[in-house]
């Protein structure tokens, strides 16, 4: 079985009460809870949240030959963090990149993702749904890059 390392970046631990509108009302327990379940009896998930962006890429780095790949949701850190594409280009893990909203329609600050270039796909503005195609993408053992 697949080990999946589930990373969620700035302020999704606050979900279901930041802007509902856009991100729901389901709490991050709920996305846990909902990963957790469709990943039984076909994947490993484990789960981090931390609004620090050191203690994000430290958890990318030790990822190498412990899992299978990465599922990241790097909030805010997507539009500004060089860092953490860097980190995601320093191991050999696949990195699935998921945005909960479709960030090329929001605001023009956010259009832009340093992170899709190094990560073998790029899913936004699925919901919660996103991750779980993010899961089956790994499962696939997809191994060309495509955004």
């Amino acid at each position: 079985m697949k080990k999946i390392l589930v990373i969620n970046g700035p302020n999704l631990n606050m979900l279901g009460l930041r802007e509902p509108e856009i991100y729901g009302r389901a709490s991050y327990e709920d996305l846990i809870n909902y990963i957790s379940t469709f990943c039984k009896d076909k994947a490993d998930p484990h789960f981090f949240q931390s609004n620090h962006e050191g203690d994000i890429i430290d958890r990318i780095q030790a990822a190498r030959g412990v899992y299978d790949g990465i599922i990241l949701n790097a909030g805010g850190y997507t539009h500004t963090s060089v860092a953490i594409a860097d980190a995601i280009s320093a191991v050999d893990v696949p990195v699935v990149e998921v945005h909960i909203s479709d960030i090329k329609k929001r605001e023009p600050f956010r259009h832009h993702s340093f992170l899709t270039d190094v990560c073998k796909k790029t899913i936004m503005g699925h919901g919660f749904d996103g991750y779980l195609m993010a899961v089956d993408f790994l499962l696939a053992d997809n191994t060309q890059a495509e955004a």
